[in-house]
């Protein structure tokens, strides 16, 4: 494991798998008429379909247009702390409909966090027509998208991006005010996964820590040495929480019911018990 993860400059970085498919545009639905019959229902819905890829084309390509040099710090970062092309990073963030967090997070003021899951996804093939129910084939396939970390559950890889100011993100300050990380869901096991980032990378860089900025003791220092303290013993929570969480007892359900039918008085309830 501790091949797996390296400290290069202000990154951390853990190891991932190959892309299955990074990209993939947003589901695309056509709404019809209930009186439509199945054909043309059909006919239709592929008119509509291309219509709405064409779009989508075009608003990619804009947003391609759009990128500069702190998209690319960003994109960069990404391809080499999740293990794909920087091309492969790129279509899958002007494909995205989150697009627009990326210029809220370098706003002044601006989010504090920018966040990328690349897990198994379920995505209709690119090639799928409509079946005559309405429903098309899909498949579970690697993608990279952007996420506000509340809505998809997490089954993968998160790489993230946090800035502690509220300073404008530029093209001359993203690489000093901008910090990335990357931790996996080890075997879908979100504790498992934070705990090994935070003990192997975190708290380990933080110990190695020479400048404390305002604080020239550094780690002689005892609010540090709090600091570090309560850090390790969060660690030990979350090891804590999750030995608990898999030594758990797992209760059979048993049903009752064959047992309280034939409860008629007292002295059956005696019985029972």
């Amino acid at each position: 494991t501790e091949s797996k993860h390296r400290r290069r400059g202000g990154d951390l970085k853990t190891g991932s798998t190959e892309l299955g498919s990074a990209v993939t545009g947003s589901p695309l639905t056509a709404v019809l008429p209930a009186s439509t019959t199945g054909k043309n229902s059909i006919v239709l819905s592929s008119e509509t379909r291309k219509e709405l890829a064409k779009q989508a084309k075009v608003t990619k390509e804009e947003r391609r247009a759009q990128i500069d040099e702190r998209q690319k710090y960003l994109i960069s970062r990404l391809a080499d702390g999740i293990g794909l092309s920087e091309q492969q990073v790129e279509e899958a963030i002007i494909s995205d409909d989150k697009f627009q967090l990326i210029e809220q997070f370098f706003a002044p003021s601006g989010l504090k966090k920018l966040l990328f899951f690349y897990q198994d996804v379920l995505q209709q093939k690119s090639n799928a027509s409509l079946r005559s129910d309405g429903s098309t084939n899909s498949l579970l396939q690697k993608k990279l998208f952007i996420t506000m970390g509340s809505t998809e559950n997490f089954t993968g890889t998160c790489a993230f991006f946090l800035r502690p100011s509220d300073k404008v993100i530029t093209a001359s300050n993203v690489s000093q005010e901008v910090n990335f990380g990357v931790f996996d869901c080890i075997n879908g096991n979100i504790l498992q996964g934070l705990e090994f980032f935070l003990s192997q990378i975190m708290v380990p860089a933080l110990k190695s820590q020479q400048n404390w900025g305002a604080v020239k003791e550094g780690l002689k220092n005892s609010q540090i040495q709090d600091f570090l303290y309560s850090v390790d013993k969060f660690v030990g929570t979350l090891s804590s929480s999750r030995q608990n969480i898999e030594d758990k007892i797992q209760l059979t359900k048993v049903d009752i019911d064959i047992y309280v039918s034939n409860l008629q008085n007292p002295s059956d309830y005696i019985t029972a018990g």
